[in-house]
């Protein structure tokens, strides 16, 4: 049994929270590099050139990419093997949530009663936080702040299972262009097939925290990302709605087993800064 103190985990939180609103994981920069060789639109050709710049400049000036430093939300993969000491789990997670949208400079995003008053909380908490269990003597933080302007555009559906493969496509084929330019496009579009409602949304969530270099290891899904990716750019939404072959960077789908009486599938959208970063302690 590994015993590890709560503080650790808030101090990497901390850490996190600043790097992930100031960085863009390097795979997402490499994609929009690649659409501006192969943009036929100029003026998207454009967009995404500035769009290349704006995630220079925020990485030498150490200031965020985006003004919507989003809602924090964390997965911890925690090893069955851990022993965590020092405090509650949940207390240390949000005050380093706390902590590193004050010291990083980051906007207060978060309210605290979502329907009447709606008053700023003052420090970005409560974050969302999933807890996973797993195998070994180690923990896993990923943080992902969430901008709303993608947030607001997701959906979710409850097929039926006899539905074919061609209508989940076009849900989701459906979902970007009800959404058009208000999520800030180039998008990253996370796909969460089976479990059950809520499950759905969660396997879309995590399926945008997977690298786009890495495609779905079940053929059957790769393909369906391939085929998911090319008709959302045949819309021609493009660069921040602007017209272009370049309305997606990727697409990634999580899968679940579900119930024989149903098909959940969500989608959540991520604009060009879809940020994440991880740390295991």
């Amino acid at each position: 049994m590994r015993e590890i103190n709560v503080k650790e985990l808030k101090n990497a939180v901390v850490k996190l929270c600043v790097k992930a609103n100031i960085e863009l994981p390097c795979e997402i920069e490499n994609k929009l590099k690649a659409a501006v060789r192969t943009e036929k639109n100029p003026l998207g050709k454009e967009v995404i050139s500035d769009l290349i710049s704006n995630t220079k400049a925020a990485l030498s000036h150490n200031i965020p990419i985006c003004q919507d430093t989003g809602m924090a939300v964390v997965f911890l993969d925690i090893g069955q093997d851990v022993h965590l000491v020092g405090g509650d789990l949940t207390a240390a997670i949000n005050s380093g949530i706390a902590q590193g949208y004050k010291e990083g400079l980051l906007r207060m995003s978060t309210v605290i009663e979502p329907l009447f008053q709606r008053e700023n909380a003052g420090d970005n908490t409560p974050g969302i936080i999933y807890t996973n269990i797993v195998e070994g003597d180690k923990v896993k933080i990923t943080l992902a702040p969430k901008g709303f302007g993608s947030e607001n555009m997701s959906r979710i559906k409850m097929f039926n299972p006899s539905v074919e493969v061609a209508e989940i496509v076009d849900f989701v084929v459906d979902t970007v262009e009800l959404a058009g330019g208000n999520p800030c496009p180039p998008i990253t579009v996370g796909v969460g097939i089976g479990g059950d409602f809520e499950y759905a949304a969660f396997l879309s969530k995590k399926a945008l925290c997977r690298s786009s270099s890495q495609p779905n290891s079940h053929p059957l899904y790769r393909d369906l990302e391939e085929e998911m990716l090319r008709k959302i750019n045949l819309t021609g939404i493009g660069p921040q709605g602007f017209g272009g072959s370049t309305t997606a960077l990727y697409v990634n789908i999580e899968y679940y087993p579900t119930h024989i009486a149903g098909l959940p599938v969500a989608v959540n959208i991520g604009c060009h800064v879809t940020r994440h970063k991880e740390i295991v302690l």
